[in-house]
């Protein structure tokens, strides 16, 4: 009788170890799902913004001659950011320089006022605008959805289970130092 007790115990307290393993395993898979999804988000993004900028640089061309340097980087950037294929922070360390010469495109533009009347340039304008917003709210989503993931990573008991089947960190996709900065405004 008291060995069948033992044994029921034993079996019981399997059973709720089993539960509980399954348990974290899924929900850390669910996390890495849900992180893989957030970066495909981010992907569509990036591809509109890649898509817009060859039109906006034909808008562009012939009001500024004399800018050609930012429009061949322009193109330059837009090409690797294109080819790219690898963690967040390569990627992001190449869209945040994209992001930095379209800003100086749209600087330089302020120059040209037949430019800034264009239509067309304003449409583009306006899209990549649109573009860059939800470029940001995928970011967001996506560096919630890692520190998530990274959390569960890291906290016991889920570590331990995450370390055996190969669950690693995940990179943020972070802005670049000079992106951090506060604006100075000069009257």
């Amino acid at each position: 009788m008291n060995s069948t007790l033992s044994l029921m115990v034993l079996v019981v307290v399997l059973v709720i170890l089993g539960g509980v393993f399954v348990s974290i395993f899924n929900s850390l898979v669910v996390l890495k799902n849900q992180v893989k999804n957030a970066w495909a988000q981010i992907e569509v993004q990036l591809k509109r913004r890649h898509d817009l900028i060859p039109n906006l640089i034909e808008s562009v061309k012939g009001y500024m001659v004399h800018e050609s340097n930012t429009l061949q980087k322009i193109v330059e950037l837009r090409q690797q950011a294109i080819n790219i294929n690898g963690d967040a922070k390569i990627v992001s360390d190449i869209e945040n320089q994209l992001s930095g010469a379209l800003k100086s495109l749209f600087a330089l533009a302020e120059n040209y006022p037949d430019l800034k009347a264009s239509q067309n340039f304003l449409q583009f304008q306006e899209e990549l605008a649109s573009t860059e917003n939800k470029i940001s709210f995928a970011r967001q989503f996506y560096n919630d959805s890692v520190l998530s993931y990274n959390n569960q990573t890291q906290i016991f008991p889920s570590n331990i289970i995450a370390g055996m089947f190969g669950f690693e960190q995940e990179t943020f996709f972070e802005i670049e130092e000079n992106e951090k900065a506060v604006p100075k405004v000069k009257f």
